[in-house]
């Protein structure tokens, strides 16, 4: 297991510290996705991280998704790719910016569409009750409980309440739900 780093000096107080140390995890599923990522738990900060990502040759980072409670920056250091956004495609090469605001209405992903690899940084939040829905496969992640769902299982609110008898507390007095 690689080294963890910190920018936490022994009195707890946060450091400049070397990005290119953070440990690389590379991650690939499949032929069509795939990267190399530092994710930099160095900068122990509660809300906001950090991580430089390079996409394999010809490879999806993930599959498009749309955050409901984060924002997400991505910054292209080297290289191209291109941008899938909703139903439209975007080619970014290096000196390009794109945010990708909470509650987006279109899902993104980044897709490396050359045969070089591509260098880039992701900056955003990391808010422990995201529910991230990715619109290709109809998956809902909800953070908190770390567990994923079909977004087909949808339920009216209503659904599966009898309205037409009364209440048990409610005949009785006690406080209702």
């Amino acid at each position: 297991m690689p080294e963890k780093i910190s920018a936490l000096n022994a009195d707890g107080i946060s450091e400049l510290f070397a990005a290119e140390a953070a440990p690389l995890e590379v991650f690939s599923h499949g032929e069509r996705f795939g990267s190399t990522s530092a994710i930099c738990p160095a900068l122990a900060a509660a809300t906001m991280s950090a991580s430089r990502w390079r996409n394999s040759r010809r490879a999806r980072r993930r599959t498009r998704r749309t955050h409901m409670l984060e924002e997400e920056h991505a910054y292209i250091l080297e290289g191209a790719l291109t941008l899938k956004l909703g139903a439209r495609n975007y080619v970014m090469k290096a000196g390009d910016y794109v945010c990708f605001p909470a509650g987006q209405k279109v899902g993104h992903s980044l897709f490396n569409h050359t045969d070089a690899p591509c260098r880039y940084l992701i900056i955003g939040e990391r808010n422990p009750n995201d529910v991230i829905v990715y619109p290709e496969s109809g998956r809902v992640s909800v953070r908190l409980t770390g567990e994923g769902y079909s977004k087909a299982a949808t339920m009216d609110y209503w659904e599966g309440i009898d309205a037409s008898a009364p209440d048990a507390k409610a005949r009785t007095g006690l406080a209702q739900e």
